[in-house]
């Protein structure tokens, strides 16, 4: 299986309105500005995995970086604009939300090249995919994936048959989280009982801690003692939930053990920061190619965290199970739903 090199140090830079770095180009280099999705840096999830590609681009490949922390929606295409019209040579959007105001600028600056993380994928009346701008990548992730991998993980380890998933908003995007965590659970186990519950309709459901403790708790109250959470920094209560009452939760996009040491069974990771360092890398090798990129367990862009820190919350004989299980998806051998 193709694994690109994923490096995790980040680095401190001053923000200003219009990001971080310096505003000339130095010396030729590459220049990309990214514009980060709600919750902005320090998420400790989808935000803060696209920066640590950002940053890994920076210190290996030269580029000069600047960002942007939008505070209203408004903001996102005011980001996008900013750097396309100072000439940049890659312009990113972190999040589905900005897929219209990428496709929008990107057909104003056709020299200018753009990625859009989560990008949502448009069908004409006949029901046929829409490419996006020539000059313009979407970035996606096959979630339901990785999250089949969790959900067989959270049953194989569950003590009460009853395991929970707390997504964010509730959109097609989550629903493939949802949809691959319970096709995994029943793979293994299929009596198992999965409690769902979404915090909310709007974008403000991503940055609800207060309301993902609530539905978690609510879950482990009725037995449940795995919860797979997919919700941003909602996230936050459901591990706070988990640490209360000494159950287990299960991370999404970036390694979120630190949020609950020994309560955090593990976490499936979007290789986000892969996939915008690669993107910045063909950019500045001059092999940018626009339309739009999947990527699933077969080309390394989704996994589940096993490491010294929770291998004792995976036994072995789980662990080997799953590998079985994220070898046959990646062949093809089975097929996750997305909804």
């Amino acid at each position: 299986m193709r694994r690109w090199v994923v490096a995790a140090a980040m680095l401190g830079l001053l923000v200003s309105a219009c990001g971080g770095g310096g505003g000339d180009r130095p010396h030729g280099a590459t220049r990309v500005g990214l514009v980060f999705d709600i919750g902005g840096r320090g998420d400790k999830s989808f935000n803060d995995s696209a920066y640590r590609g950002l940053e890994r681009a920076q210190s290996e490949l030269g580029v000069e970086i600047q960002y942007m922390e939008p505070t209203e929606g408004a903001d996102r295409e005011t980001g996008l604009r900013e750097y396309a019209s100072r000439g940049f040579d890659l312009v990113i959007g972190v999040g589905f939300m900005f897929t219209d105001d990428v496709e929008k600028i990107a057909r104003e600056f056709p020299n200018v090249k753009f990625a859009c993380v989560d990008y949502t994928v448009k069908f004409d009346a006949q029901g046929n995919p829409m490419p996006p701008p020539n000059n313009v990548v979407g970035l996606r992730f096959r979630e339901e994936e990785g999250s089949f991998l969790a959900g067989a993980a959270a049953a194989l380890v569950s003590q009460t048959g009853v395991i929970g998933f707390v997504g964010g908003m509730d959109m097609p995007l989550i629903h493939k989280f949802e949809a691959g965590y319970r096709a995994g659970a029943r793979h293994v186990r299929p009596e198992i009982q999965l409690l769902v519950g979404y915090a909310g309709v709007t974008a403000q459901a991503f940055k609800d801690p207060a309301k993902g403790k609530e539905l978690a708790s609510s879950m482990y109250g009725r037995g449940a003692d795995v919860i797979f959470h997919a919700s941003g920094t909602t996230g936050f209560g459901v591990f706070e939930a988990a640490r209360e009452r000494g159950k287990l939760a299960i991370g999404v996009d970036s390694d979120q053990y630190d949020e609950a040491p020994g309560h955090v069974l593990t976490s499936m990771v979007k290789d986000v920061d892969v996939a915008v360092f690669e993107t910045i890398r063909r950019v500045r090798d001059g092999h940018f190619t626009g339309g739009v990129e999947e990527l699933g367990l077969r080309e390394g862009g989704v996994h589940i965290v096993r490491d010294a820190r929770n291998r004792d919350l995976l036994p072995d004989a789980v662990d080997v199970r799953v590998r079985a299980l994220s070898d046959s998806v990646a062949q093809g051998l089975i097929h996750v739903p997305k909804e």
